[in-house]
Order: C-alpha cells, then sequence, then structure tokens
C-alpha cells in the first residue's frame, strides 16, 4: 500500500510539472550597455533598490515575469542569472 501511495505522489506530482505552461518563464540575454559596464540586478524593481551583483553583456538570464508597476513608472523584470536572483531593467534584456 505504502508503495502504492509513493507511486501516486509521483505521478501527481510530474503531472503538476507538465501542466506548468512553458511561457511562464523567458530566456534573455544581456544587451544594450554602454561598452564596459554590467547590468545591476537589484533586490527591488526600483533603481534605488540595493544591487546584488552585476552581470556581463551577453550573459543569458531566466525570466520570471515583468512589472511597470514601479516607483519610476519603468518596466522591471524577475530575472535569475548564475546565482543572482534579482531584479532587472527589461530595457537590457533582449529576447534569446
Amino acid at each position: 500500500m505504502r508503495l502504492v501511495l509513493v507511486l501516486l505522489a509521483a505521478v501527481t506530482a510530474t503531472s503538476v510539472l507538465v501542466a506548468t505552461p512553458a511561457s511562464a518563464v523567458e530566456s534573455y540575454r544581456v544587451a544594450g550597455l554602454p561598452l564596459g559596464e554590467g547590468l545591476s540586478i537589484r533586490e527591488a524593481p526600483d533603481a534605488e533598490a540595493p544591487s546584488l551583483g552585476q552581470l556581463p553583456v551577453g550573459a543569458r538570464l531566466r525570466g520570471f515575469g515583468c512589472t511597470s508597476d514601479t516607483p519610476s513608472g519603468l518596466t522591471w523584470c524577475r530575472v535569475k542569472g548564475g546565482r543572482l536572483l534579482g531584479w532587472a531593467r527589461r530595457r537590457y534584456l533582449s529576447p534569446d
């Protein structure tokens, strides 16, 4: 019986993962920055928020949605690049 419950839980978990739309996560590359500059990844969608680090031009990122509901009214996206997870200006993200 225990084995049946474990298998049922595994099938259910797999079904949930498959049902998640692939388009929910977008792929980007850092682009459009002046020569020698990196893209700051911030704690919040605001240029005044603390920087968690920078990614170089050409770096790949995964995007998890964007918003213009920010203090500046500019569009920011929730991204993950390497070990950095935070917010980046949409202006510097090119679809990959």
